[in-house]
């Protein structure tokens, strides 16, 4: 898919962006929500933000430029103390997943169970395990790129993979949502995937040949991950 809006070119000062493609540009780390990671995609179907970015008025004047139609918010961790004053001077719909949109009671947010399609373009996918409403976005620009939020981050060579920290809500559940996607997608229809925390070398922020990445994931292997040290 190929879209028609012209491209983005960030230029302002201090903003940080970094562009993923013509469409997209992913944000600085956010200290906000311990270092995620939030992503902007301009669509003809609909401008997308995709997690709470570092708030401050150059940030802000940016977007409003570019206009935003939803924020869709992939995990709890990515809620940051700002969501209702970036809803409010963006004028957008807030889309979380109904085991995380609790969490919201003042804002006016669209809850989803297990899938929602937005303007027939995004595709939002539930994927518990990281977080009770962990879920992913799906585009199909560039082949099919998901961005995954912290249910999927980056290793050292850049390979997605699941992490089991002190804070997983659900282990196994989260093998299973893993699973899933590597069903539910294919080689045609997964090409890249964009973590939302990115990796723990800092050098990648999304990865190529998502699909088959994922495949080479031994889950039952995994399964056996005890709880970190410290």
């Amino acid at each position: 898919m190929q879209s028609n809006v012209n491209p983005l070119e960030p230029t302002l000062e201090g903003l940080k962006l970094r562009s993923l493609w013509s469409e997209v540009v992913a944000f600085a780390p956010n200290r906000d929500t311990l270092g995620a990671i939030a992503y902007f995609i301009v669509e003809n179907a609909g401008n997308i933000l995709i997690d709470c970015p570092p708030w401050n008025p150059a940030i802000q004047e940016f977007l409003q430029s570019q206009g935003v139609r939803w924020l869709f918010v992939t995990h709890r961790g990515a809620l940051s103390k700002s969501i209702g004053a970036i809803q409010q001077a963006l004028n957008c719909q807030v889309i979380i997943q109904e085991q995380e949109a609790y969490l919201l009671p003042e804002l006016q947010a669209t809850s989803f169970e297990r899938e929602l399609i937005l303007g027939d373009t995004y595709r939002l996918l539930w994927t518990p395990g990281h977080s009770p409403g962990s879920a992913c976005l799906y585009w199909p620009g560039h082949k099919g790129v998901l961005f995954s939020g912290r249910h999927l981050l980056l290793d050292r060579q850049g390979d997605p993979r699941p992490v089991r920290t002190a804070k997983t809500f659900h282990w196994y559940r989260q093998l299973e949502s893993v699973k899933r996607l590597k069903e539910y997608f294919s080689p045609a229809t997964l090409n890249f995937l964009c973590s939302g925390a990115g990796a723990s070398s800092g050098e990648f922020l999304y990865c190529d040949r998502a699909w088959e990445r994922l495949g080479a994931l031994d889950l039952e292997t995994l399964r056996q991950v005890s709880l970190p040290q410290f």
